[in-house]
């Protein structure tokens, strides 16, 4: 009688993925493309280290799950963004992994089907994900993400411009490491609790060489040697019942980054704690921070915005084909409209 297993006794399956450089393959990125990831690199790096005036804002759907209204949303914004540029540098946010405190629907590329029969469909999530940044890059519109899975990099790395580390992970040795080798600035963003030294900690942290276990681009596990991430920053997002946008906020950041030789600009998310996770308070958030800077806070260099086609958020119903368009799954959102008159007031005053 043969010996009873010891492994993968909760393991139900595998289902094996393309290789990052197969679908990279599939679907190369154009010239103007990548030009778009390239220049729009440069420019964030150049705001984050002060060699640029204009404002920083990453703006888009709390996370994607239509395609189709993804894409009128990346037009749209793409004009408005040309109507803004000599004084804000418009990102938009293009989130396909979504973490969750218990469970939920966990983004595009892990559900793209929206838990119908096709469910956790990931070889298509990733390529739905990739020609979807791609074809945002082509307009001229740089893109930004979150990064939660660590083998994701190597499937869309070369598509992003700016990309997070959000509040559950920041704190995690996995994605510092991970931070360290990504080839776009990375935001990091204060712990859930509002606590601001895991930032700090984190940005550190990605700075440096690093060496562990990931995938290469064939697909094969390998050592990660990685030089280390210069263009790390905060971004403040509140936390447990408390906002962290107000002057002394960003001033106490400010200083407590300058003490640990770190740059000393800042970004905010004007969702999240600091809304109150009320989507009709964003615009106040934003108005502050506008207010602040300018009156002449320069630490402040860039902000976040939860927007969409439509505002508000929809829960998943049985028939995914029931969705309404252009409404968020996940945060609520602030509308087009709103959205155009913030980036539009902003350019406005933003002298």
């Amino acid at each position: 009688m043969p010996a009873p297993s010891t492994e993968n006794l909760r393991v139900t399956g595998f289902d094996t993925l393309p290789s990052p450089a197969e679908l990279n393959d599939a679907l190369p990125a154009s010239d103007a493309a990548r030009r778009t990831v390239i220049e729009g690199r440069a420019a964030i790096q150049r705001v984050l280290h002060g060699q640029d005036r204009r404002f920083l804002v990453v703006v888009g759907p709390c996370s994607i799950h239509d395609v189709d209204a993804a894409a009128e949303y990346a037009r749209r914004l793409k004009q408005l963004a040309d109507r803004v540029a000599d004084r804000v540098l418009v990102v938009m946010r293009t989130y396909f992994e979504k973490p969750r405190t218990t469970v939920g629907w966990k983004g595009l590329i892990n559900d793209p089907f929206l838990y119908s029969d096709r469910d956790f469909d990931m070889s298509t999530g990733l390529r739905v994900a990739r020609k979807l940044l791609l074809s945002i890059n082509e307009l001229g519109l740089p893109c930004g993400t979150e990064f939660l899975d660590p083998f994701t990099p190597q499937y869309l790395d070369d598509g992003i411009a700016w990309a997070a580390i959000g509040a559950r992970t920041t704190e995690s040795q996995t994605h510092r490491q991970m931070a360290s080798g990504l080839s776009m600035p990375v935001g990091f963003k204060n712990a859930t609790t509002g606590g601001l030294q895991v930032a700090l900690d984190a940005m550190q942290a990605a700075g440096s060489a690093h060496h562990f276990l990931g995938v290469d681009d064939g697909g094969r596990a390998a050592v990660v040697h990685t030089a280390g991430n210069p263009d790390g920053h905060v971004i403040l997002r509140g936390g447990h019942q408390r906002t962290n946008y107000a002057p002394a906020d960003i001033a106490d950041a400010s200083q407590r980054l300058a003490e640990a030789g770190l740059p000393a600009g800042v970004m905010v998310d004007c969702s999240h704690a600091n809304s109150g996770k009320k989507f009709e308070n964003q615009p106040d958030v934003w108005t502050s921070l506008i207010d602040q800077r300018a009156g002449g806070n320069d630490a402040i260099v860039g902000a976040m915005l939860e927007s969409n086609l439509n505002e508000g958020s929809q829960k998943v119903p049985g028939n995914p084909g029931d969705l309404a368009y252009g409404v968020s799954i996940t945060d609520a959102c602030i509308g087009w409209d709103t959205t155009e008159q913030l980036l539009l007031d902003a350019h406005r005053r933003l002298r």
